[in-house]
């Protein structure tokens, strides 16, 4: 992938600047618990089949995991994996006391129901956030490990200071990973949300009431600026890859000039999403050892 160019827009959220000034925080954490535990917080990663940006992201996460000092294990398994080998190796993991966050990377084959494979990691090790007892935590208000990319959305808004409470929010895609666990973080700061998917009449009526607006639907291009409002923030959270090349959910050179605050693909939540990834795997660690 090509480097990509500085952000000197100022209504273009910098996610690798957010990211990199999480990774400073866990890392001085991180020193932290070494120097109190004498062992390194441990992530352990699971890959399945030759997805590239599968592989690419979990590189991203083991990067990210030597620069704030996170010690890291790696395993993969063929695309055409028994699902009892996957649930097998987790529950291995859920029992080693020097591992303390695991993560699945999605998408699985579809011989694989994601649902038994979440339910199956450890609560306490569940630093993606979609074990059904986090999500419940979640729904209830009672925030603890979340998905990280709605998480790494709600940490942009408080580095520009932006209080979701009685704004519109819109919600553009319901999946498990992104649109539901956004819109209920939302709503527990007080924001009047509506989420919006494919079977939704009149996409355009919806987002151009939106103050914030969220898309992730893995559809190029979706959103025009004729569907946003003017001074609208924006985050877009699809990737779709072409030639390639990674392309956003949102036609970014027409929607910029409509906007207060817009997230770029790439650049934009992505990096946020590993940086809360190394947090959740710090906050893991220091709750086992507690």
């Amino acid at each position: 992938m090509e480097p990509l160019p500085e952000v000197t827009d100022p209504r273009v959220i910098d996610g690798r600047k957010i990211a990199q000034d999480i990774e400073a925080e866990v890392k001085k954490g991180v020193e932290g618990f070494v120097k109190e535990h004498g062992i390194k917080p441990a992530l352990a990663t699971i890959l399945v089949g030759e997805h590239p940006p599968s592989k690419l992201y979990v590189k991203l996460k083991h990067w990210a995991c030597k620069r704030v000092g996170i010690a890291s294990e790696d395993h993969k398994f063929p695309a055409q994996v028994r699902q009892e080998e996957i649930i097998d190796l987790i529950d291995t993991l859920n029992k080693r006391p020097e591992i303390h966050g695991i993560l699945v990377q999605l998408p699985l084959p579809k011989h694989i129901d994601e649902r038994t494979i979440m339910m199956r990691i450890a609560p306490e090790k569940d630093v993606d956030g979609f074990n059904p007892l986090n999500m419940g935590k979640m729904l209830i208000g009672r925030e603890g490990f979340l998905p990280c990319t709605p998480k790494g959305i709600i940490r942009a808004l408080e580095e520009f200071k932006i209080d979701p409470q009685g704004k519109e929010v819109v919600v553009v895609g319901h999946s498990n990973v992104v649109g539901k666990p956004a819109a209920i973080m939302l709503l527990n700061r007080n924001a009047t949300v509506k989420v919006c998917h494919v079977y939704t009449k009149d996409l355009k009526s919806h987002t151009r009431e939106a103050d914030i607006l969220i898309v992730a639907t893995g559809v190029r291009g979706l959103i025009k600026a004729d569907m946003v409002k003017e001074g609208a923030i924006v985050f877009d959270v699809g990737i779709t890859w072409q030639d390639e090349r990674v392309y956003g959910d949102v036609d970014f050179d027409d929607v910029l000039p409509k906007v207060k605050l817009i997230s770029p693909v790439p650049g934009g939540v992505g990096p946020m999403t590993i940086a809360i990834l190394m947090e959740h795997t710090l906050m893991a660690a220091k709750m086992q050892m507690s």
